[in-house]
């Protein structure tokens, strides 16, 4: 059997897609080959310059808007800016492993980038989309503890691989989390996740230490390209899945290859800490979603 690829990708004239931080790495490409399958693309991106410069390379079925995911007013203005029905969200724009350092809004910035801007994001836009929200999370969600008691580093020694490692937990909590909701509620909308492996793009040069160094070596020698690490992400946001499905490469430790159906940690399947979570972000955010079904005893 032939292994998927982005020749594989139906057509997706009519749609339209939103895609964060696609301005470059696995962002890009998947916004390139989803506008060369006929997709009006968003490339909602922090920099427009860049932004513009991408839309430039992908062409007519693309257009800029910006999007700072870590300022809440930036998100709220970005979902205020989207007027008509919305596909496919997909969740892409992250940081990893940087040094500690605080959001417009005073989150922890890794989670609260990764997780609660995407989270704000995804209830702004909820009554828009049409079809899927698709995160992108991360192998590295299986190192993430989620600390109820200090998501956002206030105590303690901050130790941005374990930030990083709850930002990524959180993706998929949040994912598993909303479409349980969006089941219950009987939505045909449904909610993914995605993982790129071990894909060569820009988000390993940010955590200013001699970190840089070493994973610029990697990328060179280990990576695949932020061609193939795109692939689940499309597959997650085109293919005839089960809502909840996470998608990753088929390689061995799901570093490189195709994309498939993978498996996630206990911790990411824990529904009390998802709900916990969930109820949480919405505080934090100031963004609710519509309430949970109550459970049928």
């Amino acid at each position: 059997m032939s292994k998927w690829t982005a020749a594989d990708l139906p057509s997706q004239t009519g749609r339209t897609i939103i895609v964060t931080g696609a301005n470059s790495g696995i962002g890009l490409s998947a916004a390139t080959e989803l506008a060369r399958a006929g997709a009006q693309v968003i490339l909602a991106v922090r920099n427009a310059a860049k932004g513009e410069a991408a839309a430039a390379q992908i062409g007519s079925g693309a257009q800029v808007r910006e999007l700072d995911l870590a300022s809440l007013a930036s998100v709220r203005a970005f979902a205020d800016s989207v007027t008509g029905p919305v596909d496919v969200l997909i969740n892409n724009a992250g940081v990893m492993a940087v040094p500690e350092s605080r959001t417009a809004d005073g989150f922890e910035m890794q989670f609260g980038t990764n997780h609660l801007g995407h989270f704000a994001l995804t209830g702004l836009l909820l009554d828009r989309i049409t079809d899927r929200v698709v995160t992108v999370s991360s192998g590295a969600h299986r190192i993430g503890k989620i600390r109820l008691d200090d998501l956002n580093w206030n105590a303690g020694t901050y130790k941005r691989w374990p930030a990083y490692g709850q930002s990524k937990l959180a993706n998929l909590l949040f994912t598993f989390e909303l479409q349980r909701r969006l089941a219950a509620s009987g939505s045909s909308v449904t909610a993914m996740a995605a993982h790129p492996g071990y894909a060569s793009t820009n988000l390993q040069s940010h955590t200013a230490s001699f970190q840089d160094k070493l994973m610029a070596i990697g990328n060179r020698l280990m990576a695949q390209s932020a061609e193939m690490g795109a692939l689940p992400t499309l597959f997650a946001a085109t293919q005839d899945i089960p809502g909840g499905s996470y998608v990753g490469p088929d390689g061995i430790g799901e570093q490189r290859g195709h994309p498939h159906l993978v498996g996630a940690s206990s911790a990411a399947r824990d529904e009390a800490v998802a709900a916990t979570l969930f109820q949480r972000s919405e505080a934090l955010t100031g963004v609710t979603f519509p309430p949970a079904p109550a459970a049928v005893t």
